[in-house]
């Protein structure tokens, strides 16, 4: 996991809606990486689909929101026309983004180890640097808690 007031590692990688997208490209802007293991699964879904409600709300204080996963930008597609969802999904198929966030790991599930995402959220502001970091997040309310913590920066 990076470190609380570190600069966020930079990046180029495919995005559902500009081809492209760059971590530059925000600047100015709060932004929410979410890294999920995979599109249309159960906690993936809620996740997405609770960031996906609260949208308005993180658009309102200037925040740009991102799910990343290793899926391909086909399997995006699907995903984000089946649940409608409102915000891009990048895709880091070569796990080049993965490893640089810390976020691509050894998993446990059902007695088995494998390598996989380790379920992460990180909050930049709009300078580039990391303002929280959420490790092996549990999905319900995940969301509403990002919203909190970027509603309570911005009355500082």
């Amino acid at each position: 996991m990076l470190k609380i007031n570190s600069k966020a590692p930079s990046f180029i990688i495919p995005s559902t809606k500009n081809n492209k997208y760059s971590l530059k490209d925000s600047l100015g802007k709060y932004v929410v990486l979410y890294f999920y293991p995979k599109d249309d699964t159960p906690g993936c879904t809620i996740e997405t689909n609770d960031f996906n409600k609260l949208l308005p709300k993180f658009n309102k204080l200037n925040c740009e929101v991102y799910g990343v996963s290793k899926d391909s930008l086909k399997s995006h597609d699907k995903f984000r026309d089946k649940y409608k969802i409102k915000f891009d999904l990048l895709s880091d198929e070569e796990i080049k983004v993965l490893k640089k966030y810390k976020v691509w790991g050894k998993k446990k599930f059902m007695g088995r180890e494998f390598m996989g995402i380790i379920r992460t959220t990180y909050l930049i502001d709009k300078k580039g640097k990391i303002l929280n970091v959420w490790y092996n997040v549990k999905v319900k309310d995940h969301a509403k808690e990002v919203l909190k913590t970027l509603e309570n920066i911005e009355k500082k």
